[in-house]
This record gives structure tokens, C-alpha cells and sequence, in this order.
């Protein structure tokens, strides 16, 4: 790696040139494009990133799990930088090359299901969910689609009505789309019936919805994140995804799994559904599919991805050629390196460390996750009331002494980690004792 994997603060964060390059943002971009950290990247690779000002922090976001083979990966890089010498577009619908169709059949290969499979790729997770719905809609002749609380899927006119959490995604952006019903999520640590009860009675909860509100035979799609992200990183309680997926497939309903931040080997399998045998009918992903550049998929039963008519799906960039060889060296990089190992490294490490801070400080009411996906729930001490101002404070610490952290969460008190994959241990280590100081210091 030839950025020294270290961290290194030598101004305030951020410095008097992240600074100057934050006051050119504030009066060339609107306020909406909000910044978590207001460092001016220069270079970034392995477990940290360098800004504007020289200094070196610890990344504990992965660009939101985008750069889970890190920012610069070689085979990345080899093939990306070979791929723009030779033509950077053509728009596969017109003329096509190998190379989206070198994507498209590993995602058939590798995702969930021996089944037939067809794949086409897009630009966004957002876009990769809003086909989805229409693939789903246009396959089964029917219009409901069923989403979950604590769900994110975008930001489009669909995709943000499918997206539970008002503030910011949804406000004073409507009307929002017809036909879109929300159902009950097993959140273990919020569920009234206790932890154990939660798998049941939620599936329960949302079948009943389902078949007495909606009625099955209505119902195109439900779209469900097996672990949810933007809304805490909330993993539903053993049981649910596969007794939804069941209910499902007894009533002709697609089942589409959104992996857009669970996929490519961050959980610890290479897909989140793996880790309970689920099979989806439809899986979305994007973010770590390649390496950073704008990607996106669609993969699904041939059955149903085959009743679109020509012309039905596609898009001016989807599965442009340099993102097509990005995910092809993402591809390899996962393998060669065996990241999925890795991932439940990186749990084995953070998660026994995170749950040793859980006895020793009541602020934090949950520890959860799996592999390098994983989150702390902070409340009020002795309670479950959430406690947003403790994460704002944990996270200006962080921050001020070079680690990167991210916030998430419905009630807007989640700290989520997503270190790259290939984080040195060292790196992983010292982030987590920052973590602790800041915590102390509360």
C-alpha cells in the first residue's frame, strides 16, 4: 500500500485549507448536499484517508460501504485506467461490449439461488430498487408494494416513498407515490414483546397487515433490507426474513432483497440473505460493487426478468465500461483476498470490544451487527429513550482526533462502523481506543 497505513493529525480538524475549500462549497453548492466531515480528501487507500491539510485519519465509513476493497485498490485501478485509454462510453444499448456482460454473469453466478438468473445493470442503489418495483409491477400485473419500518432505499420520487424516515429524505417533498404500505420490522431491541418474541409476532404482525389491509393477491413486490441501514443498522430478529420470504412465495408475491449496503462480502457472506438461507426473487446492489465508481445491479429469476419487453429497462449510463472493469477488479479483489473471511474478522475484533464498552457505560443501550456491518444504539443510561445529543458528542471527538465515524438510525442516535475490508488490524484497534476515550469522556 503505498499510503502509510497510519493516523496522523497535524492541524485542527478540519484545517485552514479543508476550511478554505469548505467556504468555496458552502458558495457553490446548495446546503441540501450535507458534509459529515468537512476534510478535503487528496489521496485515500487501505484504512485511512489524507486531506487537503496532511492529515491522516482513520476510516471507519467506507464512503457509506462503498469502498469495501478500499479506495485504490490495484486490480481497481489496473483495469479501470487500461479501460479509459480505450473508449469510456458507447451506451451498451447501442453498441455493447463484454465486459457488462462479464458483470452481469457473475452477479447470476454469485448472488443467492441456483436458479436461472438475468442481470442489468444501472447507476444507483436508488435506481437498482425503483426496477426493481417496476420489473416486479410489470411481472405480476399487480400495483402494492409492501416496505418495512426503519427502511431506506433512496432518494427518488419511489424509492423516497419507500424510505420510512421523514427527516431529511422525505420532508416537504411530497405528494409521494401511490400504492406504497409500510409493516412492522423485528427490532430486537425495540420490540415491546421482548427480543425472543420479536421474529414471531412482527412476521405475524406484517403477514396480517398484508392479507387483511392489502390482500395478498394485490401485492407485486416487498422490498426489505435484510440488515436495515440508514435506519440504525438494525439486524432483524432470526426467523422474520425467512418466514416473510415464505409468506411470499406462497402467495406470488416478488421478494426483493435490497443489498445495496449489506452486499459484497460486508457481513461477513457475501450477501446478508446468505446468513439465513433466504433466496430472493430480486436482489438490488450497488455501493461496494465497484470500488467506488457509480454502479449498480438488478439480478433476478429469468422468469420474471425476461417478461419486460425490449426497451422497457436501460439508461443512458448504465454499466458503463469503466465501472463494468471496477466491479470485475472488485470481483477479484473479494476473492483473491478472501474478504468475506475478513469481514467476520473485523466482527470478531469490534464486536467483543464494543460489548465490553456496553457494561462499562449505560449510554450505550445496544451493541449489533454482523461482520464489518455494525452499530451501537445510544440512550439515555437505564432507559431505551434515545439519546441523540451523546452521539453528536461522541462523534465530534472521533472526528477531532483523526476517526472517521458515521451516524445513522430513525431516532438519530446510531454510530455505525464500516471500515474497508482490507483495514489493517492495527489501524481497526486504534480507532476502537478513540472510540472508548470519547465515550469516557461523556
Amino acid at each position: 500500500m503505498s499510503i502509510p497505513q497510519e493516523r496522523r493529525v497535524v492541524t485542527a480538524i478540519p484545517g485552514p485549507k479543508s476550511q478554505e475549500l469548505l467556504a468555496r462549497k458552502q458558495a457553490a453548492v446548495p446546503p441540501g448536499i450535507g458534509v459529515t466531515l468537512p476534510v478535503f480528501v487528496t489521496r485515500a487507500g487501505g484504512g485511512v484517508v489524507q486531506d487537503a491539510d496532511g492529515n491522516s485519519l482513520i476510516d471507519f465509513g467506507s464512503g457509506i460501504a462503498v469502498t469495501n476493497v478500499g479506495n485504490a485498490a490495484p486490480k481497481v485501478v489496473e483495469r479501470v485506467q487500461k479501460q479509459v485509454a480505450d473508449f469510456t462510453h458507447t451506451c451498451f444499448m447501442i453498441t455493447p461490449y463484454e465486459s457488462y456482460v462479464r458483470v452481469c454473469e457473475k452477479l447470476n453466478e454469485l448472488t443467492p439461488g441456483d436458479h436461472e438468473k438475468r442481470t442489468f445493470l444501472v447507476n444507483s442503489g436508488a435506481e437498482a430498487v425503483e426496477n426493481a418495483v417496476k420489473i416486479a409491477r410489470h411481472a405480476t400485473g399487480r400495483q402494492a408494494v409492501v416496505v418495512f419500518e426503519h427502511g431506506y432505499h433512496g432518494r427518488t420520487l419511489l424509492t423516497m416513498t419507500l424510505t420510512a424516515k421523514n427527516m431529511p429524505y422525505k420532508h416537504r417533498f411530497g405528494p409521494f407515490a401511490p400504492e406504497v404500505y409500510r409493516a412492522p420490522l423485528a427490532y430486537p431491541f425495540r420490540w415491546p414483546g421482548g427480543p425472543d418474541n420479536c421474529a414471531e409476532e412482527a412476521a405475524a404482525q406484517a403477514i396480517d397487515m398484508i392479507s387483511k389491509q392489502l390482500g395478498a393477491e394485490n401485492v407485486a413486490a416487498v422490498v426489505l433490507e435484510p440488515i436495515a441501514g440508514e435506519g440504525g443498522f438494525i439486524v432483524p430478529a432470526r426467523g422474520f426474513l425467512p418466514r416473510i420470504a415464505e409468506f411470499c412465495r406462497a402467495n406470488g408475491i416478488v421478494f426483493v432483497a435490497d443489498e445495496v449496503q449489506t452486499g459484497f462480502a460486508r457481513t461477513g457472506t457475501l450477501f446478508a440473505c446468505e446468513d439465513e438461507g433466504v433466496v430472493p426473487d430480486i436482489i438490488t446492489t450497488a455501493k461496494g460493487i465497484a470500488g467506488g465508481l457509480p454502479l449498480a445491479a438488478v439480478t433476478g429469476r429469468a422468469e420474471l426478468m425476461d417478461e419486460v419487453h425490449v426497451g422497457g429497462l436501460g439508461g443512458t449510463f448504465g454499466g458503463n465500461p469503466l465501472a463494468c472493469e471496477a466491479a470485475l477488479g472488485v470481483l477479484e479483489t473479494i476473492e483473491e483476498e478472501d474478504l468475506v473471511a475478513r469481514a467476520r474478522r473485523i466482527g470478531d475484533i469490534m464486536l467483543p470490544r464494543l460489548r465490553a464498552l456496553q457494561e462499562r457505560f449505560g449510554v450505550i443501550g445496544d451493541v449489533r451487527g454482523r461482520g464489518a456491518m455494525i452499530a451501537i444504539e445510544l440512550v439515555e443510561p437505564g432507559t431505551k429513550e434515545p439519546n441523540p445529543a451523546a452521539l453528536q458528542e461522541i462523534v465530534r471527538r472521533c472526528h477531532a482526533e483523526g476517526l472517521l465515524v458515521l451516524t445513522a438510525g430513525t431516532y438519530g442516535n446510531v454510530l455505525r462502523f464500516l471500515p474497508p475490508l482490507v483495514i489493517p488490524e492495527h489501524l481497526l484497534e486504534e480507532g476502537l481506543g478513540i472510540l472508548e476515550k470519547a465515550i469516557a469522556a461523556l
